[in-house]
């Protein structure tokens, strides 16, 4: 993906994923790659659409959940590009739990019954859904892995007051609940999530992508109970599956291991899944578009106005 110099900029960040562009003081430029990250490593081969997927997920999103927080979204003038308020952002991911998965069950099959300082029931079974939903905070992390954090070294640490603790409490369970009810006007059911806030002023806003593949696991509703009651693995829309593959080929992001070869019919595999979740969660077909980067220079220059 192009590097682009717009008027007016004052920074370029290159994330994960991401390509972030100050604009001023004021407004943010992100650009969503194809680029595709697991264990806090970008994987070498990108996803087609991917980009497409996560930036209409994510404005389809902010825009039905305005009414319980402001969020930085203004417009997105390409179908992989997002314009938006500039926001201090909190260091921290609000990570919201509503079944006993992904890493929280690898801690807890592992003998660990705390999580970032919140105490899990005993005799859960993986997938098991929480009696409510939980928080699990981590550091969000400019390089190498983010870590898991309770609320009290939140606060202790000046993450975030105890004042606006309280408000990213309650806005993260509150998008939770409703993205709950969303998935499952669908036939889903969203199982874990993460949401990333910033403030203007005293105002705090959510900020970045919300309930897309990649910061939210999805699971099916239909025979969901069936399969747990048979201990059968969920069928699941999220990149929880592409972490599987690398753990069978023998890769968590340690020191000294080798992302595997990732083929030509599984990078297919990984964009036809994330256009999957477009369609299920929207509930509309899935149009691919491409712009040049001429384009979509010329698209984000004029939205700049």
């Amino acid at each position: 993906m192009a590097v682009f110099q717009f008027p007016q900029q004052t920074n370029y960040y290159k994330g994960k994923v991401r390509d972030v562009y100050s604009i001023g003081s004021n407004t943010l430029v992100m650009i969503a790659s194809n680029r595709i990250s697991a264990f806090d490593v970008i994987l070498p081969s990108p996803i087609p659409y991917k980009g497409q997927v996560l930036t209409q997920i994510a404005a389809y999103m902010l825009e039905a959940t305005k009414h319980i927080c402001p969020n930085w979204l203004q417009t997105t003038p390409a179908p992989n590009v997002s314009i938006g308020k500039r926001c201090e952002p909190f260091k921290i991911e609000m990570v919201v739990r509503g079944n006993l998965t992904g890493h929280a069950w690898r801690t807890y099959n592992a003998g660990g019954r705390k999580l970032c300082g919140v105490t899990m029931p005993k005799g859960m079974k993986e997938n098991d859904f929480f009696a409510t939903p939980i928080i699990t905070p981590s550091t969000k992390a400019s390089e190498g892995h983010d870590e898991d954090i309770s609320k009290d070294d939140i606060i202790a640490g000046g993450l975030a007051s105890a004042t606006d603790w309280a408000v990213l409490e309650k806005y993260a369970l509150e998008l939770f609940d409703f993205g709950k009810m969303l998935a499952a006007k669908q036939g889903l059911i969203l199982v874990d999530t993460k949401y990333e806030f910033g403030k203007i002023g005293d105002t705090i806003y959510l900020m970045d992508e919300i309930h897309t593949p990649d910061s939210s696991r999805y699971f099916y509703a239909d025979g969901f109970e069936e399969k747990q009651a048979a201990g059968e693995k969920q069928k699941q829309l999220s990149k929880e599956f592409v972490r599987e593959w690398l753990i069978a080929n023998n890769f968590m992001g340690k020191e000294g291991q080798t992302v595997p070869f990732m083929s030509e019919e599984w990078i297919n595999t990984i964009s036809k899944r994330y256009i999957e979740l477009y369609e299920t969660i929207i509930g509309k077909p899935f149009i691919p578009q491409t712009f040049s980067n001429d384009a979509t220079y010329n698209a984000i220059v004029a939205a700049l106005g």
